[in-house]
């Protein structure tokens, strides 16, 4: 009776329609009916079937951080737009935001949350479109076209919200006393400003900046994209950390050459290499990735065409491509325009991550709590929650910084590593 019982139920659910669950920390929509191959789960996988060891594949949470999901209905959106309140007038003050990467419209998500009538301005040194930037290494293994990563352009995602988006814009200087933000499309009173500009790709000395990509976001992405064009190329990765070797991942199942070069005696050095860098080096024993340890790079020029790299114990490498992956760092600029405390970051209190400046808040790459830099994507939801309860006067919502669970999206072989 119980086996019938079971075959029974089994049936049932093979019939029911697939469902969608989203992750609480970090927005992911996991939808049955496309799995996670990455990750080990085919086309049809329940999410009841899932493994409770899962982890989500953009921020490495897991199951037990999902959540069921129905997607708005048009006629919803529709109604929520008519019913709300118009977009803020161009002299509004209220809360301006620097930067449209995932932190920035994350935090124009928990505002508008908490507030219907808030004047917010989002200031967005490119188009501002909304995207998943882990989708940047693992695009090729997906067979994602560079214009298919977006999943809604910077002006939709600003008319759902009813914010104002200054796309293409430069933030030059903060001015604290009148609490203006100059920008290259003028100047922007704020009542509270969020700096989530993130950090830039960081460039060792021997790598000019014209020489070489550095791929930190999507449209420099689609411009790598363009230039690799549909021919096998010879591309060197200077930085075998996450995202070099991610990159290299990728771009090997795209097709290409790569040539992998590191400080250290494995790739993700920074993680021991019995859990790390010994399984990724014989996952990739079949893929067209050389990886190199132990060198530094002292030169890199251009000859007829291609570069070469010349190491300070003389091995030199050809290359059609060079990408620095050699770690993030965050720019000082704007934080130093307005006094603003450092350390190795723009520092911020742990709980409200508010900076020096009781009217400026700060989050995502760009953030240092007690000297500790913010790189990850699972926080990321958790401090726009903790900036917007701050700002809207509503109940606490503080941020507590938690140790870090990495998804390495190495689809030859996915690694969760603490």
């Amino acid at each position: 009776m119980n086996a019938s019982l079971t075959t029974i139920a089994s049936a049932v659910q093979a019939l029911a329609p697939y469902q969608s669950y989203i992750c609480e920390a970090c927005g992911y929509v996991y939808h049955e009916a496309d799995g996670d191959p990455d990750g080990g789960l085919p086309p049809g996988t329940r999410f009841a079937d899932i493994p409770d060891d899962w982890a989500c594949p953009l921020c490495g949470v897991t199951k037990a951080d999902f959540s069921p999901y129905t997607a708005p209905t048009l006629d919803a959106l529709r109604a929520g737009m008519a019913s709300s309140a118009p977009v803020p007038t161009r002299g509004a003050a209220g809360v301006v935001i620097v930067g449209a990467g995932r932190a920035g419209w994350q935090m124009a998500e928990a505002l508008r949350a908490l507030d219907a009538d808030l004047p917010i301005t989002l200031v967005s040194s490119c188009a501002g479109d909304v995207y998943d930037k882990p989708l940047l290494s693992i695009a090729m293994a997906r067979g994602l076209a560079p214009e298919a990563i977006a999943k809604e352009s910077g002006a939709a995602a600003a008319a759902r919200l009813r914010l104002r988006l200054l796309a293409h814009t430069q933030a030059v200087r903060i001015c604290p006393d009148t609490r203006t933000l100059r920008t290259t499309r003028g100047t922007l009173k704020y009542d509270r400003l969020v700096l989530a500009h993130g950090a830039q790709a960081a460039l060792p000395p021997a790598l000019p900046a014209a020489l070489c990509w550095r791929v930190n976001h999507l449209s420099a992405y689609q411009r790598l994209r363009t230039a690799l064009g549909e021919s096998p190329r010879d591309i060197a990765i200077v930085g075998a950390g996450l995202i070099g070797s991610e990159l290299a991942n990728d771009l090997a199942l795209g097709g290409h050459r790569i040539t992998l070069l590191d400080v250290q005696a494995a790739p993700l050095a920074r993680w021991p290499a019995e859990q790390a860098g010994a399984p990724l080096l014989d996952a990739w024993k079949d893929l067209a990735i050389r990886f190199v340890g132990g060198v530094q790079v002292a030169q890199l020029e251009q000859l007829a065409g291609r570069y070469r790299l010349t190491t300070a114990c003389g091995q030199r490498f050809a290359a059609d491509h060079v990408i620095a992956a050699a770690g993030l760092q965050t720019p000082p600029r704007l934080a130093q325009s307005a006094g603003l405390a450092w350390d190795n970051g723009i520092a911020v209190d742990a709980a409200t991550l508010r900076t020096s400046d009781a009217r400026i808040h700060a989050m995502g790459d760009c953030i240092a709590i007690q000297g500790q830099p913010s790189r990850f994507i699972e926080p990321i939801a958790r401090q726009a929650r903790a900036i917007a309860a701050d700002i809207c006067g509503a109940s606490p919502a503080p941020y507590e910084p938690r140790a870090a669970v990495v998804r390495v999206k190495t689809t030859s072989r996915p690694l969760t590593l603490h």
